[in-house]
């Protein structure tokens, strides 16, 4: 006896009776089970309380229509394939969806045959797409990220590497802009090694000078140098079993590099001073904002030194490419700094998130943390504004609109005015790129534009 064949759950969103019951009487026979709502104001209820594996939605309908619908359900985080049903007329609307996160479209009169094909093609997708997504949630499933916070892809797909990576002993060389947070991924590469009950030892190579850098490297012997007034062990020895992250690697002298080479090479080394050769069993990370290979081509970083540290490249994206991320990153720093300063501030203002979202951030995460810390001590409110923030982020136009607060007729709609003006001035009234940078769907500052008579 064979088994049933899984019967989908289609949602149809249609607010043409007609039109429902025939889409209904051709999809039911396809071992699909059909519900219905008449308007997109009734999607997200019905998705409360139901499970739905698919969603086929019209655009036209007299009340909330099509792409208002979508930019809801995505915003709402669900990740049901939507195929979009249009007049032929409109399918225009129909590739605008599409950028909203459609799966398809089709077009009226509909292809029943066509359409049937459309929607199996759509479940497939899906299908293919929560495999993955289980296939990374089981390599995840043993990785602590701890304070790394980030999902855009570029993050995504390192903490992917990371997953991967962090059982093994593979030298890691971590690069990418000052404060992007490199010490935090070699910290997480140590906790989720089989070398996590022994000691992670660091070491920024930019603040030592040469002998006292190889002194803390290797170590040395009494008398070695003047003031070595007895035996003292490096962060090679100190390390033993365990991991070792160099941190500004590009820093360090070609003297130096030959030893770390030999260390790499052979797992020995000698105290500074000192004639015992000195066997060690280390995992080492290291980490430089610096470009290395240009360092190669100039003769002052060696290439079969950045062979041996480069079996695993990481790169960390700066923040102001990875924006999405920067509202849960200041929100976690919010979090953080109102419970260390005894603070009620319940969070960020839309206007001061957007601020933050639109600055380049030269210093990264670091410069990010420090903003935050400074806004929720100077808070006197329940949420951060754009006056809370340093000057230095706020545009030429806030600026501006920060003197006229102290006049009587100044209004939050002034504000968002201007914001809206500065941004579509900023990006040659680039309306879908003007939306983006202001966090808001298009079809919403469309609305605004008119609303404002911009």
């Amino acid at each position: 006896m064979t088994g049933k064949r899984k019967q989908e759950t289609i949602l149809l969103v249609d607010d043409d009776v007609a039109h429902r019951t025939m889409l209904k009487v051709n999809l039911s026979g396809e071992s699909f089970h059909i519900e219905e709502v008449t308007d997109g104001n009734e999607v997200l209820p019905f998705l409360n309380r139901h499970k739905v594996d698919l969603i086929l939605l019209d655009m036209k309908m007299a009340g909330m229509d099509g792409l208002t619908t979508l930019s809801v359900l995505l915003q709402a985080g669900y990740t049901q394939p939507v195929i979009v049903l249009t007049a032929f007329s409109s399918v225009e609307t129909a590739v605008e969806a599409m950028k909203k996160g459609a799966f398809d479209y089709i077009t009226k009169p509909v292809d029943i045959e066509e359409l049937k094909l459309l929607i199996r093609r759509a479940l497939s997708f899906r299908f293919l797409s929560e495999e993955n997504v289980a296939l990374k949630n089981r390599l995840h499933e043993q990785f602590s990220f701890g304070k790394i916070i980030g999902k855009s892809a570029a993050m995504q797909e390192m903490f992917t590497t990371l997953s991967m990576v962090a059982p093994t002993d593979a030298t890691v060389l971590i690069t990418g802009e000052s404060g992007t947070g490199k010490e935090l991924v070699a910290n997480a590469l140590h906790q989720n090694s089989h070398r996590s009950a022994f000691p992670f030892i660091k070491l920024n190579c930019a603040a030592l000078n040469e002998n006292l850098l190889e002194s803390e490297l290797f170590g040395h012997e009494s008398g070695a140098f003047t003031g070595a007034t007895g035996r003292r062990k490096g962060r090679f020895e100190l390390a033993h079993k365990g991991t070792l992250f160099l941190d500004e690697i590009g820093d360090m002298s070609l003297p130096t590099q030959a030893k770390i080479l030999r260390v790499l090479q052979e797992g020995e080394f000698e105290r500074l001073g000192g004639t015992e050769t000195i066997k060690t069993d280390v995992r080492l990370l290291v980490a430089t904002h610096k470009n290395l290979q240009a360092m190669i081509e100039e003769g002052t970083f060696r290439q079969d030194l950045y062979f041996r540290l480069s079996v695993v490249p990481v790169m960390l994206p700066a923040l102001r490419e990875r924006s999405i991320d920067i509202p849960e990153l200041a929100n976690s720093f919010l979090r953080r700094f109102t419970e260390k300063n005894r603070k009620d501030i319940k969070g960020i203002h839309p206007e001061a998130l957007n601020l933050l979202m639109q600055y380049d951030w030269p210093g990264n995460i670091r410069e990010l943390e420090n903003t935050m810390e400074r806004a929720v001590i100077l808070c006197l409110g329940e949420q951060i504004t754009p006056q809370d923030l340093p000057p230095h982020l706020l545009s030429e136009t806030v600026r501006a609109m920060k003197q006229m607060q102290t006049d009587d007729g100044y209004t939050l709609r002034d504000f968002e005015r201007e914001m809206i003006r500065s941004t579509l001035e900023k990006t040659g009234n680039n309306k879908s790129l003007s939306a983006k940078m202001l966090g808001v769907a298009r079809q919403t500052l469309l609305n605004k534009i008119k609303e404002y008579g911009l």
